[in-house]
C-alpha cells in the first residue's frame, strides 16, 4: 500500500510476509469495517458476527502458537492491529481483548484440557472471551481486588464484581481473578454458570463501537478444573496486560494514520480564498508536524516489535511505547479535527472519532500516570505509586 504519510520509508524496514499481512488486514478493514463502523458508532453496538470473520482472516491469538492460532511475528501482530485500529479502536480492543488477555491467559496458564476446550474455538471466532481484572473500586491497583475465592472441598465459591470489561456482555468465557488465601489466581467462568451475569455498560461517549461490560459475581461455584493452574500471583494478569498494550504500541499509530490522512484528503479539496486550504503556511505546518510525530511513533513501534520478537522487550519499554504513542495519536486526532472545521464534528469525517476512542486508550490497560511512574521507576529507582 502507498502511503502518503510514510515520510521515512518505514514500510522498507518490514519483511514481505509482514507487509502483506497489514495489506491482508487492510483490505479488510476497507471492505468491511470503514463503511460500516460510523453506524456502530452512532448505535453503540459491535457485530458479533465480525468475529467470525475475524477468525476466518486468521488474526485471533495470531502470535499465538498451536491451537488454531497462526503464531506471527510480534510485528505482524502490531501491524495487524495498526490496520485494525485505523477502522476504530473498538475493533482492534476486541482483537486484543479475545487474543492478548482472554487467549493468551488460557494458552500461558491453563491446563491442556483447558486450551483445548477454549482455544480453538476462539481462534475461529465460534467463542469470544473477555479478561475480567479492573473492579469499580481497583482500577490501577489490582493487588487490593475484592473479589474472593474461597474453597468449598473440592469446589472454588467467587463473589464479586468486574468493571469496564470489553466484550463482557457478549463472552461465552471470561478469565476472572479474584483473591485466594493463596493470593490472586485466575478462574475460567462460562457464560451461563449459576450466579455469574453481565450487563451491558451504556451511554458512552467512547469506543462505542465497542462492547463494554460489568460482570457480577453472586457466590459462583466453580470445580477445581476452572482454576488456571499455572496464574500465580499478580504477575499473571500482569503479563498479559503488557501482551495487550503491546498491541496498543501499534494499534495507537492506526487511528492517529488515519485521523491525518482523513485532514490531508480534506485539505486538499476544501478551497477557500481561491485556493485549497492545503496550500496555506499554517495549514502545513499541522500537517508537517503531525506526520514527524506519527512517523516517530511508527518507529518506536517497529523497534519494540523487533525486541519482542527477540525476546528481549521489558515491561518500562512497553510503557514508553504506549505512553508515547497513544498520547501522540491523540494529539493527532484533535488536531487533524481542527482542518476539519465544522465537518470535522460530524462522523462523516472519522480524526474526532478516534479523538473520543483514544481517550479510553489513553486510560484503560494502564492510565498514561500509571505508565509515567513505570518508567519513572525504572529512571529512579523508586515505585512512588506505591
Amino acid at each position: 500500500m502507498t502511503d502518503p504519510t510514510d515520510l521515512i520509508d518505514i514500510a522498507g524496514l518490514l519483511s514481505d510476509e509482514e507487509r502483506q499481512i497489514q495489506e491482508t488486514v487492510g483490505r479488510f478493514v476497507a471492505d468491511h469495517v470503514r463503511p460500516y463502523v460510523a453506524g456502530w458508532f452512532e448505535e453503540g453496538t459491535f457485530p458479533r458476527e465480525l468475529a467470525l470473520e475475524l477468525g476466518k482472516l486468521g488474526l485471533l491469538g495470531m502470535h499465538l502458537e498451536g491451537y488454531g492460532c497462526a503464531g506471527t511475528s510480534a510485528v505482524a501482530y502490531g501491524l495487524a492491529c495498526l490496520e485494525l485500529e485505523a477502522g476504530d479502536s473498538g475493533l482492534r480492543s476486541f482483537v486484543s481483548v479475545q487474543g492478548s488477555l482472554a487467549m493468551f491467559s488460557i494458552w500461558k496458564y491453563g491446563s491442556e484440557e483447558q486450551k483445548q476446550e477454549w482455544l480453538p474455538r476462539m481462534a475461529a471466532g465460534e467463542a469470544i472471551g473477555c479478561f475480567g481484572l479492573t473492579e469499580p473500586d481497583f482500577g490501577s491497583d489490582p493487588a487490593n481486588m475484592r473479589t474472593r475465592a474461597v474453597r468449598d472441598g473440592d469446589d472454588w465459591i467467587l463473589t464479586g464484581t468486574k468493571m469496564w470489561i470489553t466484550n463482557g456482555s457478549i463472552a461465552d468465557v471470561a478469565t476472572v481473578w479474584a483473591q485466594t488465601e493463596d493470593g490472586i489466581r485466575g478462574f475460567l467462568v462460562p457464560r451461563g454458570t449459576p450466579g455469574f451475569t453481565s450487563r451491558t455498560i451504556k451511554q458512552k461517549l467512547s469506543l462505542r463501537a465497542s462492547i463494554t461490560g460489568e460482570l457480577i459475581l453472586d457466590e459462583v461455584r466453580l470445580p477445581d478444573s476452572a482454576r488456571l493452574p499455572l496464574a500465580r500471583g499478580l504477575g499473571a494478569p500482569l503479563s498479559c496486560l503488557s501482551e495487550a498494550r503491546f498491541g496498543i504500541v501499534f494499534g495507537s499509530t492506526g487511528a492517529g494514520r488515519d485521523a491525518l490522512r482523513a485532514a490531508l484528503d480534506y485539505a486538499n479539496s476544501r478551497i477557500q480564498f481561491g485556493k485549497p486550504i492545503a496550500a496555506f503556511q499554517l495549514t502545513q505546518e499541522k500537517l508537517a508536524n503531525m506526520a514527524v510525530d506519527l512517523n516517530t511513533a511508527m518507529l518506536l513501534a517497529v523497534h519494540l516489535g523487533r525486541l519482542k520478537d527477540a525476546g528481549t522487550i521489558k515491561p518500562h519499554q512497553i510503557s514508553v511505547g504506549k505512553l508515547n504513542n497513544v498520547r501522540t495519536a491523540l494529539a493527532i486526532a484533535r488536531e487533524c479535527r481542527t482542518i476539519l472545521g465544522g465537518s470535522g464534528i460530524t462522523l462523516e469525517y472519522s480524526p474526532l472519532r478516534h479523538a473520543n476512542n483514544l481517550e479510553s486508550v489513553l486510560t484503560y490497560e494502564g492510565t498514561s500516570e500509571i505508565h509515567t511512574l513505570v518508567i519513572g521507576q525504572t529512571l529512579t529507582g523508586h515505585a512512588a505509586y506505591r
